[in-house]
This record gives structure tokens, sequence and C-alpha cells, in this order.
């Protein structure tokens, strides 16, 4: 990776889906948008599950930021996260987001607990909400079909979208492109101790 000492990324850490994930997601999102409601999706080449998103960083402390990370994740254990339900935030009457929930989810809210203590050293902010794992696949933006697509969505309630063996996060940079970001991995970082 070639880097360019001086600029700032806009950075996350986040657990990548495989492929396979994906394209369920992908076929449950096409009915959604038969709603025709006022929707911006999010590719499924986009689609991950946010840790903790950092914002605006210096590109010369990603490699410091990269090794604390790795020192987090040695102390957890890898494990399965199961994709099942769909939602919406903050509420059903005013809906800003849609998510797919995520099951299983104990080490996961543990790891980003350590996570996000770890990463105040470097300046960012701890969240004061509770980490809820979700994917976000949508973005409400006006409530054109807003009543079809609840309708929709409650049809995905008990849906099983597949499960995932956590076994590494990814520091990943996100590029704002005039079709919409683009996420790139920077570094992919194994849980659990290494062999």
């Amino acid at each position: 990776m070639e880097i360019c000492i001086g600029m700032d990324l806009r950075c996350f850490v986040a657990i990548e889906l495989p492929d396979e994930i994906k394209k369920t997601i992908d076929e449950y999102v096409a009915k959604l948008m038969e709603t025709k409601a006022d929707v911006k999706w999010i590719p499924s080449k986009n689609l991950h599950l946010t840790l903790k998103f950092l914002g605006d960083t210096p590109e010369k402390i990603v490699p410091d930021i990269s090794k604390r990370l790795s020192e987090i994740t040695r102390l957890h254990n890898s494990f399965d996260i199961r994709i099942s339900g769909a939602g919406v935030f903050p509420n059903i009457k005013y809906p800003r987001v849609i998510w797919l929930g995520i099951n299983d989810s104990e080490e996961i809210i543990k790891l980003q607990r350590d996570m996000d203590e770890a990463l105040k050293e470097f300046g960012f902010e701890t969240d004061d909400r509770e980490f809820r794992p979700h994917l976000t696949i949508g973005r409400i933006r006006s409530s054109k079909n807003k009543d079809v697509l609840i309708r929709e969505l409650s049809t995905l309630k008990a849906v099983d979208f597949g499960k995932i063996e956590v076994k590494n996060i990814a520091l990943m940079k996100s590029e704002l492109k005039p079709g919409g970001a683009e996420h790139f991995r920077l570094i992919e970082i194994p849980i659990g101790k290494e062999l």
C-alpha cells in the first residue's frame, strides 16, 4: 500500500461480510426496492458491520491504530454471528435507517467496547450510546411509499440471512466519489491468539 504522509483518511473499523451473505441480502433488498420507497440503498459491495467510525484519521497514525487494534483482538476469541430479521431506526413512525439484525452478539459487543476504550488514546471519542450491532442496508430520504416499505419489511422479521464466522476485523477507508462512497480495506486484523 502506498502511503502519502500528511493526508487524512476517512476510516472505520468493521467486520466484512462473505459474498454469499451479500448475495442473499441483495435478493431481499431487490424485493424492498419494488416498494418504490424513497430510499438510498447501500450497494452490497459496501455492506459491512461497523464496529467504530473513526472519521478523519491522519494517515501517519494508521500503523499505530492497527497495532493497538491487534493488541485488543488478541484478547478475544473468534466467534459466530447470525444475521436475521429487519427493522428501522429510530422507530416505525419516523423511520430513517433500515437495518438487518445481528444475533449471538455478546462477543461482538465486548470486542467493540474494548476497542472503543483503546482508541481513546488516539483522540477518538467513545460512543455515548450503547452499541447495537446491525447492518445498515438503506437510508430513508422521504415518506414516499413509506407504509408499503414498512409492510414489506415486516415480512423480513423472521428471515435468516446466514451465519458468519468472525475471525478478523478490518480497518477500512471510505472515499467519497460522485457515485457514492467506496470502501477499501487498509488492514485485516485477526481475532484471537496467533498459533
